[in-house]
């Protein structure tokens, strides 16, 4: 009787999303949230990031963490190493000899 049409899969729009900027302690003092939340605020007076939770009954708490840049570690040059190892045997070396010569003289 009625024709049915196909179900198509309702578009949702994704969530906005955004940076939440404070001036230290008084800055997320004064920050609100609803019960049973949590945020991240960035700090502008320090390099830190806050993590603010509200419990059931909205009380909140506030912890601070120390963010710096990230830092891509320096590859290693083998060859350099190599070098090295080589000056390190060969002043244990003469380091040995020195010290078996000196007691050989006694």
């Amino acid at each position: 009787m009625y024709q049915q049409f196909p179900q198509y899969p309702q578009y949702q729009m994704p969530k906005k999303t955004e940076i939440i900027h404070v001036n230290g302690r008084p800055g997320v003092d004064a920050f609100q949230m609803m019960p049973n939340c949590q945020a991240l605020l960035l700090d502008d007076t320090a390099p830190l990031v806050w993590l603010v939770q509200t419990d059931g009954a909205g009380y909140k708490t506030s912890t601070p963490f120390q963010i710096s840049p990230y830092e891509e570690p320096k590859p290693v040059d083998m060859q350099a190493l190599v070098d090295r190892i080589a000056k390190l045997e060969v002043m244990v070396n003469e380091s040995h000899e020195s010290t078996a010569a000196a007691g050989n003289a006694e």
